[in-house]
């Protein structure tokens, strides 16, 4: 993700890296050049097309177009949400095995790192899901050698995970002899990250239906291919470039959609899924070493 200053409007109108900008010059370069045979049509032998039918349907694309925006947007906030879940439930999750699992043995302190590591491991293994990667060795020390063997044939990673991180914290509870209700506290946060995964998978493998994304593509494609041709009577020779304006907005608009429909790769539009990660170690590392001290 672009981290801007939305006061910074000329920064903005010149900043490249995140525009749809280069995806879009050959349409639009396209569109300038048919603007230019329609000039040279209706100059030569007189021809056009009339206007109302692009003044009635430019009407139905507007709203096709913003009801496409409108839904790929849907997806990128359910995304930003999603992974905000994930960072609450797991800070939380760490400060529950920090602070109910009482007592400082090296056994018990061994299980509250290794599910503090665990967490952050299932972070990150969601994000390569998310992603179809499948390096554990990125991971580093999140994992040990016998726990990345195991994942290695493992084709729900993060499930194992999780799995792994309810193990320890009923293990730790047992050693602390702390309360059933505590171990179920703990465990409803695992639930969390697991119901949260989910809903991340769905819009990662639920993509606008085909149909939909076509029809709105050829639509946009056929309108601004014969807008020149109903506007060359009355701009003449700047219908070149009334063309490349208005499929520099219309297709814009939907190659926006297409960038933002997918939040968790690593386009420069995308979610900072890896900077969130980042932010997850941070703040459990803090929790476990500072507020389970302060509690102690």
């Amino acid at each position: 993700m672009i981290d801007y200053e939305p006061r910074h409007w000329f920064s903005l109108l010149v900043q490249l890296r995140g525009s749809v900008l280069r995806n879009l010059a050959p349409r639009i370069a396209l569109a300038a050049g048919l603007g230019a045979l329609a000039e040279g049509l209706f100059r030569t032998t007189g021809f056009r097309i009339p206007s109302m039918g692009h003044t009635l349907l430019g009407a139905a694309l507007g709203l096709l177009l913003v009801f496409r925006t409108n839904a790929s947007y849907d997806r990128f906030w359910e995304g930003r949400r999603l992974l905000g879940a994930m960072t609450n439930r797991s800070r939380d999750l760490v400060r529950q095995m920090a602070t109910l699992v009482e007592g400082d043995g090296a056994e018990l302190r061994a299980h509250r790192e290794a599910l503090r590591r665990l967490v952050v491991a299932f972070y990150r293994l969601t994000a390569q899901a998310l992603r179809d990667e499948r390096d554990l060795a990125a991971l580093g020390a999140l994992l040990t050698d016998d726990e990345r063997a195991r994942l290695e044939p493992v084709v729900s990673r993060p499930s194992v995970v999780a799995a792994w991180m309810t193990v320890h914290a009923v293990a730790a509870a047992r050693i602390a002899g702390a309360s059933e209700t505590r171990v179920l506290a703990m465990d409803a946060n695992v639930t969390a990250l697991v119901d949260a995964l989910g809903g991340c998978e769905r819009i990662r493998r639920t993509p606008v239906p085909f149909a939909y994304a076509q029809h709105i593509k050829l639509f946009v494609a056929l309108w601004c291919a014969t807008v020149p041709f109903a506007l060359v009577d009355a701009l003449r020779w700047y219908t070149p470039l009334a063309a490349a304006m208005l499929a520099f907005a219309l297709f814009g608009i939907d190659e926006i959609g297409v960038e933002i429909e997918d939040p968790f790769g690593h386009d420069p539009n995308d979610l900072p899924v890896d900077r969130i990660g980042d932010g997850i170690d941070r703040a459990t590392r803090e929790i476990l070493d500072v507020g389970g001290r302060a509690a102690g």
